[in-house]
């Protein structure tokens, strides 16, 4: 007879959705931020061990918001992509790192992977800046910032962005489709009015292929 071995418990996961791109994520006492912009929350990322961010646009990167996080904990660290490095790294030295696609690193316990390299096409006129997205703990969330990165593993949870200059619903449900995630969370959502939220409901939960969910800012759920 051959013996079983039990499989490791996953350890639980919170994540709570703060305006526009930013999510905390919680695990074992710890906390994880993800993109602080300029229309999160001014506290959104007080109290976070590490900070990621996506790339340089103000919507995703608040120098403000990164100081203050650094200033009120000397621990914290950031890790973010070059252009966004070089803003900050020498105001706090050895506590910023910056990472690219493809690098690895742990932060505040969650492993974490680096996928993508460049921001979505706004317009053919307009350069296209870097951009990273983030797999945390080996697929179970994963943030793509500005840009409709697929990573080469599954997905449990997707932050979608769903409405932005870049983009349309259209490739937002193509997308999801080709992720292919068991659970879809609604990101880079702070242009979209509560009139229209219910058409984009509508689509990406009918057409997306995941159980598409939203949750208000300030609100979490256990993933």
């Amino acid at each position: 007879m051959t013996s079983m071995t039990p499989k490791k418990p996953v350890t639980p996961m919170q994540l709570t959705k703060k305006a526009h791109a930013c999510v905390r994520l919680e695990k074992d006492g710890r906390t994880l931020v993800l993109d602080p912009g300029a229309f999160t929350e001014e506290d959104a990322a007080l109290g976070a061990e590490a900070i990621l961010v996506t790339h340089e646009h103000p919507d995703h990167f608040s120098e403000e918001r990164l100081r203050a996080a650094l200033d009120a904990d000397p621990a914290a660290e950031i890790w973010t992509l070059a252009s966004v490095a070089q803003k900050i790294a020498s105001a706090f030295p050895g506590r910023v790192h910056t990472v690219g696609h493809g690098d690895a690193f742990t932060a505040a316990g969650f492993d974490v992977q680096v996928h993508g390299e460049l921001h979505a096409v706004i317009h053919p006129d307009l350069p296209r800046v870097t951009n990273v997205g983030f797999l945390i703990d080996g697929g179970r969330v994963f943030h793509p910032g500005d840009a409709l990165t697929v990573p080469d593993r599954p997905v449990e949870t997707l932050l979608a962005p769903v409405q932005a200059p870049w983009n349309k619903i259209a490739e937002v449900i193509e997308y999801v489709r080709e992720v292919g995630p068991r659970r879809v969370y609604d990101i880079h959502d702070a242009l979209l009015t509560d009139l229209a939220r219910p058409i984009y409901d509508t689509h990406l939960g009918n057409l997306g292929g995941a159980d598409h969910r939203r949750l208000a800012s300030g609100a979490s759920a256990q993933i």
